[in-house]
């Protein structure tokens, strides 16, 4: 008998699972967490679907035809799991995510051959999950929003993730913009307690991370119950994630303008570990069109913002979204987006066409900008953000960073790492840095990364847990 056997050790046999992870950071982190509520049932990563006794697609809704991508991709695993059926094997196919939430039904009428199909508030039920399909040889379907927290249910150990993590805080959104869908599939928001997620950092740091990134789909809109019994906001819950040992760095995304309070602008200033990096989405730069995105910010607004952050953080550097193209969105109301990008001035940004997305209101809203029009917006827009992007990246050159060293990168003997504004940064040294802060000096400031060697200053010292 070998040691793999059940008898031999009590543990379930190995079985090999593959996530499959499209969108926001937010799925990243929930692919984790599903990966981790599996293991206990014998769970290990597998590389390729190839193979897999399981595979997760772990879905998004936000993008163009993200319910036709995933049909696409089913049909390839169906491939795969009648290979694997044909030696004698089983391959469990689930869909998660808010294209499983918000096209449940669909999927099961198009691809019958899914076993477990679950929303992005469901999956602390997984295990439950797979031995109903075991049990039952149908679908299982878990849509619904639950009454409990899935945070209440999820292992505390979390696997280590590297040098950077994220950890998310928050979840849904109230504000129902015009052409989003998270309200619909992520739910109402709600906030975790500052607790748990303190004693998930810990975690993180504990197991080699030096940078997390704090998630929501409206991060700083949390306000959940503090260490004192009181009601937190964001900019007080970073001033306590900011003074656990061993955390070098913090951010937080992604953010709504109509949320950025005071307490928030002073961490600022007043954090060194707050990177001096935001991503704050605008949308649009007419007033007519946030009003019918239902924004709840005006221009003036996001420019008072920035002016109040760049007060607090003078070295600050933003990013942003944008969508041209609205139902509505006229000639004009698109120069007042150029014109809002020249005079704010972004470090990176995204920008994508309008596309209708069923249940919204703004899917059956009438003026609609006919798609080569919207074609020559978004080529003039990301023109514009692309040639910001570049001067941003072009003005690093001979100064010095402090960098934060992730790993390896893709020469021999050459490191990755990130600056204080998320640019990727390579440059040649050794392996061992890695979770260390070192000094670059900047060389050359590339299209979408910087390149540089390490600084001999005296005064530096390397930043390291």
């Amino acid at each position: 008998m070998t040691a793999t056997e059940p008898a031999a050790t009590g543990r379930p046999s190995p079985k090999r699972l593959h996530v499959i992870t499209w969108g926001c950071q937010m799925n990243v982190y929930d692919s984790g967490r599903m990966a981790e509520v599996l293991a206990p049932l014998g769970y290990a990563p597998a590389p390729q679907p190839d193979g897999a006794d399981m595979v997760i697609l772990n879905t998004c809704h936000i993008r163009e035809k993200a319910a036709e991508k995933v049909f696409s991709e089913l049909g390839r695993l169906r491939l795969l799991q009648r290979q694997r059926e044909a030696e004698g094997g089983r391959m469990v196919l689930a869909v998660a995510g808010c294209v499983a939430q918000a096209e449940g039904a669909e999927i099961l009428a198009r691809a019958p051959f899914v076993d477990i199909v679950l929303g992005p508030q469901s999956y602390h039920r997984l295990p439950e999950m797979v031995a109903r399909a075991a049990r039952a040889g149908g679908a299982v379907v878990e849509t619904a929003f639950p009454a409990e927290s899935k945070f209440d249910f999820l292992p505390e150990q979390r696997s280590p993730g590297g040098v950077t993590a994220f950890l998310t805080i928050q979840e849904g959104c109230d504000k129902f913009c015009s052409f989003c869908v998270v309200p619909y599939t992520r739910g109402a928001e709600a906030s975790r307690p500052a607790g748990a997620i303190l004693a998930e950092a810990r975690r993180l740091v504990a197991a080699g991370a030096r940078e997390i990134t704090l998630l929501g789909q409206n991060v700083n809109a949390w306000h959940g119950e503090g260490l004192d019994g009181r009601t937190w906001r964001l900019g007080r819950l970073i001033r306590a994630i900011a003074a656990l040992p061993g955390l070098l760095r913090i951010r937080y995304t992604t953010s709504h303008p109509s949320d950025m309070d005071a307490e928030l602008i002073a961490a600022h200033a007043d954090i060194p570990a707050l990177m001096p990096f935001l991503h704050l989405p605008v949308q649009s730069g007419s007033d007519r069109v946030l009003a019918a995105m239902n924004r709840r910010h005006a221009v003036a607004d996001f420019r008072r913002i920035v002016d109040a952050l760049r007060r607090a953080r003078p070295d600050i550097a933003l990013s942003s979204d944008f969508i041209v193209g609205h139902p509505g969105e006229t000639a004009a109301d698109f120069g007042d987006t150029l014109g809002l990008v020249e005079a704010v001035g972004f470090a990176q940004a995204f920008s994508f066409k309008y596309s209708p997305r069923p249940g919204t209101p703004a899917a059956g809203a009438p003026g609609a900008v006919p798609e080569a029009e919207k074609d020559a917006r978004l080529q003039a827009l990301q023109a514009l953000l692309r040639a910001q992007q570049a001067a941003f990246n072009r003005g690093m050159e001979g100064l010095t960073l402090p960098v934060l060293v992730t790993g390896p990168g893709r020469r021999f003997g050459q490191i990755a790492g990130r600056s204080p504004y998320l640019q990727p940064v390579h440059l040649l040294g050794p392996a061992t840095l890695a979770g260390a802060v070192v000094p670059v000096k900047i060389a050359a400031g590339n299209p979408n990364s910087l390149s540089g060697i390490l600084a001999t200053t005296p005064a530096w010292e390397l930043a390291c847990a």
